[in-house]
């Protein structure tokens, strides 16, 4: 009896020998912390694709409105507080202008896919676009222009540019 209680023992002993062996030797130790911390801030991006509209020639008796050559794709990126309000305005520098030649720009109309809204272009007073929910996110939709068609249009290629702003209030 005594041998098989002296195996037992010695497998016992081995064991622990080789766990030792195995084991890094702890020598001292100890602990620092590490204070994270990042500074996030509000950020507005806004992307129109793409930037330029035209519209054909065509024959105000068959087509009294005239449709832009594509529709702009609308992204507005917004990181802001979450009771913050994202909004978007445009307003337009003028009117259509060919040389002397004028076309109102109120002449000038989107439709909108959502979140965006349909509106008129005006000169004076920006035109809102779009109010979003509060807080950050990223919205995209589509704008359709069209023009109004006149016989009393003078003769000529005329341009103007706007300005859409996004501001979160």
């Amino acid at each position: 009896m005594s041998t098989r209680r002296g195996r037992w023992i010695l497998v016992i002993v081995a064991t622990a020998a080789a766990a030792a062996l195995l084991a890094p030797p702890v020598y001292a130790q100890t602990t620092a912390n590490l204070t994270i911390s990042a500074d996030v801030g509000s950020w507005l991006e806004l992307t129109l694709s793409p930037n330029s509209i035209s519209f054909a020639n065509a024959n105000p008796a068959t087509t009294p409105t005239i449709n832009a050559n594509t529709t702009v794709s609308v992204t507005a990126r917004v990181r802001t507080g979450s009771t913050d309000t994202p909004h978007l305005t445009v307003l337009a520098n003028g009117d259509l202008a060919a040389g002397g030649a004028s076309i109102p720009i109120t002449q000038v109309s989107w439709t909108a896919t959502s979140p965006y809204i349909a509106g008129t272009m005006n000169k004076t007073t920006p035109q809102s676009a779009a109010t979003f929910t509060a807080g950050s996110g990223e919205r995209t939709g589509t704008f359709t222009f069209t023009l109004t068609n006149s016989w009393s249009y003078t003769t000529g290629s005329y341009s103007q540019t706007a300005t859409y702003t996004l501001t979160a209030t």
